[in-house]
């Protein structure tokens, strides 16, 4: 049977998802952002929390994880390069390395630069990456503890993923993303059609996630820095992808 997620909101501007394997029953959030919304969660699908898949440190990702451990007595995964600056962490994992829920099995990638321990969790059979705050729709992460070439060869990680992997992000950031790299790309078909997509998916009340990896590769200036046209139009034509990734992302720094 295939895996069922759930996506919902957390504090201002954060996403929380579950992850439910229907033949075992096991749930795992992705990330806790907060306790309380990931219970309502809980509550509303009916599933039972088995795990928590930890992508980075931060705190907007980890504060709920010991109410939710404290009450589900659930497995807490995290990044084995981050583990340190997590608390209640039952098991570490890194590139390469695989995670069960139930009968669900994921990849972990290492992708850093927003962190420096950053990973993401790809399930293939299901085709559903959960990319924490490397991968936006529209954008990425900001690159905090790692540089800037590290983030670009992060992101090529995840562009690697078959076109059809729905991807989720830690973040709705897409309406004010679509904003700025319309000053990248502003001939750019496929970066009109998902502004449109996501204009009527706001008014409406809907998620701007899940996105597919095929649609960012057309309409994501972070993914297209190896472009010759995007390159160009930041005045970077000839230069190394990961410094036209670079200007890319501090133009977006001071947008």
């Amino acid at each position: 049977m295939a895996a069922q997620t759930h996506l919902f909101p957390c504090l201002k501007d954060n996403f929380g998802v579950l992850i439910h394997d229907p033949q075992s029953g096991a749930t795992a959030s992705i990330d806790a952002p907060e306790a309380a919304p990931v219970e309502a969660a809980l509550q509303k699908t009916g599933w039972k929390l088995s795990d928590i898949l930890v992508t980075h440190h931060h705190a907007d990702h980890t504060q709920g994880i010991g109410e939710l451990k404290n009450r589900h007595k659930c497995r807490v995964v995290a990044p084995r390069a981050e583990s340190q600056r997590i608390a209640h962490v039952d098991e570490t994992v890194g590139e390469g390395d695989t995670v069960k829920v139930g009968g669900l099995q994921g990849r972990i990638i290492d992708t850093p630069g927003h962190t420096a321990g950053h990973i993401s969790y790809f399930f293939p059979v299901d085709k559903l990456a959960f990319v924490g705050d490397t991968l936006f729709s529209i954008g990425c992460g900001r690159v905090i503890e790692g540089n800037p070439e590290m983030m670009w060869q992060s992101l090529l990680k995840l562009r690697a993923l078959p076109d059809d992997t729905q991807f989720y992000c830690g973040h709705e950031y897409t309406d004010a993303n679509i904003r700025f790299a319309k000053t990248v790309e502003p001939n750019n078909k496929a970066l009109a059609a998902r502004a449109d997509e996501v204009k009527k998916l706001l008014a409406s009340g809907k998620a701007t996630i899940p996105a597919t990896i095929g649609a960012e590769k057309a309409a994501n200036p972070f993914l297209r820095a190896d472009d010759a046209e995007v390159a160009k139009s930041v005045g970077l034509g000839g230069s190394p992808a990961w410094k036209v990734f670079a200007e890319i992302r501090e133009r977006k720094n001071r947008f």
